[in-house]
């Protein structure tokens, strides 16, 4: 299944949003990808509370109009005091958006597809608008430049933030101490079990998740500056296609690493896609070993060379962490939301314990992406970890947000910090998990 992805690069997204106060984009549809017509359009936006659509042009020209109403498809004019028109153009950043009101206090748009009178989008089911200033009052020149035909239509809901939370909800030491205490705290830990060295981490997720982003990081945490080991990108289908078994060196204060991050192939919605449940299910028990190539269409067979037959608890998966993108916890489809339940089943069948890793919280709210520390602090980050609670029905005390390094040069400690806690949690749940299997006598032997 291939990534629909936003055609707003980072200077129009935020000239974008300057036009509301603290909010977040969320991309509903697409033209180029779902159609340029009315039907294809209230497949997807019907129902969806406030959203914006944004109009792209060869002139320059990114414009659209924003309502606060739902689209319902009654075919009626809809008031909606809030609903604007706007449009600034991409060679001139630094000008203020043109944001035009409605002049009649009786119609903001009509219900019949992105008609808002003076401009209507997918005009005659086409890639182009109509344009005549009427209810809304504009220089067409300013609006649009006389560019009707359109090189791309996008409609986002618009997803307010609200203002940041009077304090913290969870605590956070946001300082270099702790930052120490944190490398100290994972150099320390020791599994309480013998015969087990190393904690052994599954991570599995959506594809674009961020799993491989995540080891880069812990691996960059640890060496002290940025590297990127495991493959990481932004193909439409998953570019892990072998097990992978990652075991990270010491270093940056650290003189042990007691655990090794396992990386699987990306979860995808349709048959004979992405990670099988049956691999999941070998994998969980020990029998796959490092760099096996998956199969979607085959699961693991008993005689491959990579199949371990008798694996001990040191094979094992001691934890498992659901890896999702913060930007797509609202996108979830049904039948993604039912995998992760069917891989839930699964792993709570083998009384594994189970974490989520919400990644890019600083792309999901611009009050994260300002100031790392705002992350709970921010009403929305809260929402979506709730969300997402709610969703893959584990306890909001599992849902742990970080902040991958994907494009920074130079290691930061805050985003180190919010990095080193997710591990902690990891070997704080392996813990448990040595605890459920032997009563304290049991664990010498």
């Amino acid at each position: 299944m291939s990534t629909v992805t936003s055609s707003l690069n980072k200077w129009q997204n935020k000239k974008l949003c300057s036009l509301f106060n603290h909010a977040n984009l969320s991309l509903l549809f697409k033209a180029s990808v779902h159609g340029y017509n009315a039907n294809a359009f209230h497949q997807k936006c019907n129902m969806q509370g406030p959203t914006v659509i944004v109009a792209y042009n060869k002139s320059g020209y990114v414009f659209g109009a924003f309502t606060s109403k739902d689209f319902r498809q009654t075919n009626q004019n809809v008031v909606d005091d809030k609903a604007f028109l706007f449009s600034f153009n991409d060679k001139e950043m630094k000008e203020d958006p043109m944001r035009v009101l409605s002049g009649n206090p009786q119609f903001a748009f009509t219900d019949t597809g992105p008609n808002f009178g003076s401009l209507v989008f997918l005009y005659n089911n086409s890639a182009s608008v109509y344009s005549n200033p009427g209810a809304y009052q504009f220089d067409p020149q300013q609006m649009h430049g006389n560019d009707l035909q359109l090189t791309e239509c996008e409609v986002y809901r618009v997803e307010d933030y609200g203002a940041l939370m009077e304090k913290p909800w969870r605590n956070v030491q946001w300082n270099s101490e702790r930052r120490k205490a944190l490398l100290s705290i994972i150099s320390g830990w020791k599994p309480s079990v013998s015969s087990v060295k190393q904690a052994r981490i599954l991570l599995v997720g959506p594809v674009g998740a961020g799993k491989s982003s995540f080891f880069n990081s812990i691996n960059s945490v640890f060496k002290g500056y940025v590297s990127s080991q495991a493959n990481t990108g932004t193909a439409g289908t998953s570019l892990t296609t072998q097990f992978r078994t990652y075991n990270l060196k010491p270093g940056s204060g650290v003189s042990h690493v007691p655990f090794s991050l396992c990386d699987s192939m990306g979860l995808e919605e349709g048959l004979n896609t992405g990670l099988d449940l049956d691999d999941f299910d070998s994998i969980l028990k020990g029998h796959i070993q490092d760099r096996y190539q998956f199969n979607p269409s085959m699961p693991i067979q008993p005689d491959s060379p990579h199949f371990h037959k008798s694996p001990g608890l040191k094979d094992k998966i001691h934890c498992v962490v659901y890896v999702i993108d913060t930007c797509k916890v609202k996108l979830f489809s049904d039948k993604m939301i039912d995998k992760f339940a069917v891989f839930r089943r699964k792993t709570n069948q083998l009384s594994i314990p189970q974490l989520v890793l919400l990644t890019k919280v600083d792309e999901a709210c611009p009050l994260v992406a300002e100031d790392l520390k705002n992350v709970y602090q921010s009403h929305y980050i809260n929402k979506m970890m709730q969300e997402v609670s709610a969703q893959l029905g584990v306890s909001l005390s599992a849902v742990v947000p970080v902040k991958n390094y994907c494009h920074e040069l130079e290691i930061d400690p805050q985003t180190d910090i919010l990095l080193l806690n997710a591990v902690v949690q990891m070997l704080r749940a392996t813990e448990g998990y040595f605890d459920d299997l032997y009563n304290p006598d049991e664990r010498s032997e």
